[in-house]
């Protein structure tokens, strides 16, 4: 809720706090960056600390940066509170909080279920994300941190509820794992992951959800009561999505789900700047985010199954930790093609990597056996 939140209202605040499309652009770079670290950080942070503990230290962390945000003035405490890692700049998860849970997700999950409980997650995630939206178009600019802030300590709450580690698992789930692991060669695959993953952020980062609202903002002169039913909607669109993707990759596979949504939905994003009225574009949008998360909770379970299951959680944090890191070059070059007036720019380089992206995977992990099924029928 807080991302889908921040997704709506952090951009039009920092343009509240009088910086321009430039400065607005390097705060989300900051902040993106900031949460790559953070997630990189994640590997260490469990072994050092245990997940129970990086959970809720992070989930303090997220409180805090949101109280500095909204109690401080001038760019130099903005800046401070970005650098905590933990504010969403674009609606998505940042620090380490996505990597733990994914992990977890894939080891406490039968195989031939994940891709449905990976699409339950993120549906919950997309449901609260759309509230959250909904609820920036009903509070003032200035409450929103705030609210940031207080579902940084229920987080904190919740985490602390949690076992302090996950049982372990099954002897024949691990027999499962080691049949996977035997008929796959996932030696490198997870670094090439991480590189078209990067490439595919790359892209978002140029049209990230809170430029997307800063964006329409400028383009049409819409404000924040508008803007915040509009991403209510695409955050449900999204949400339902990733309900239809499980069902879809039963029948054609989780890499196809993930590129035969994936291409029609950047095209969509590709043609936005060509809208004539808020309306059209808004119209576009709505049809671009009923596609383009289906490869989400498909990506996922791709991940935790195109490597071993001893890779998972090394595959976990490099693929979370290189899309914040990717998106976060982009923003400025938004702000800035913004601020000289090239505002359709940051849609056709989104649309045109994302394409190029889709393309890569359906090339390089064609052959990738992905279910239990596949993989016992290569046997």
């Amino acid at each position: 809720m807080a991302y889908g939140l921040f997704s709506v209202s952090f951009a039009l605040f920092l343009s509240a706090r009088n910086l321009s499309a430039l400065m607005i652009g390097v705060v989300l770079t900051v902040a993106l960056l900031a949460g790559a670290a953070f997630s990189f950080a994640t590997g260490y942070l469990v072994r050092r600390f245990g997940r129970r503990a990086t959970l809720t230290g992070a989930a303090a962390l997220m409180a805090v940066a949101a109280a500095i945000l909204a109690a401080g003035h001038g760019l130099a405490l903005i800046i401070l509170a970005s650098l905590l890692g933990t504010l969403s700049a674009g609606g998505q998860e940042v620090g380490p909080f996505a990597p733990i849970e994914q992990h977890m997700v894939a080891d406490t999950t039968e195989h031939r279920n994940v891709a449905r409980y990976f699409a339950w997650y993120n549906f919950a995630g997309s449901l609260a994300a759309a509230g959250g939206a909904l609820l920036a178009g009903f509070v003032a600019l200035t409450v929103a941190p705030w609210l940031y802030a207080a579902c940084g300590v229920m987080l904190l709450l919740i985490y602390a509820a949690l076992p302090a580690e996950v049982a372990a698992r099954t002897s024949t789930e691990q027999t499962l794992d080691s049949t996977i692991a035997s008929a796959q060669q996932s030696s490198g695959v997870a670094e090439k992951l991480t590189v078209l993953f990067g490439i595919d952020a790359l892209a978002g980062g140029f049209v990230v959800q809170s430029f997307l609202a800063y964006w329409l903002h400028v383009r049409f002169g819409v404000e924040q009561n508008v803007l915040g039913p509009l991403f209510f909607a695409t955050n449900i669109l999204s949400g339902l999505s990733f309900l239809v993707a499980a069902q879809v990759a039963k029948r054609i596979g989780l890499l196809r789900t993930m590129v035969f949504t994936h291409l029609p939905s950047n095209v969509l994003l590709s043609l936005v700047p060509f809208m004539p009225t808020f309306w059209w574009a808004a119209a576009l949008l709505l049809a671009r985010f009923a596609l383009s998360q289906m490869d989400v909770p498909t990506r996922q379970a791709f991940t935790m199954y195109a490597v071993r299951p001893d890779e998972r959680a090394r595959a976990a944090g490099m693929t979370n930790a290189v899309r914040p890191a990717a998106a976060a070059i982009a923003p400025v070059f938004s702000g800035l093609a913004l601020q000289t007036a090239a505002i359709g720019l940051p849609f056709f380089l989104a649309g045109g990597l994302k394409i190029a992206y889709d393309l890569a995977m359906l090339a390089l992990f064609s052959r990738t056996p992905l279910t239990l099924d596949e993989v016992e029928g290569r046997k």
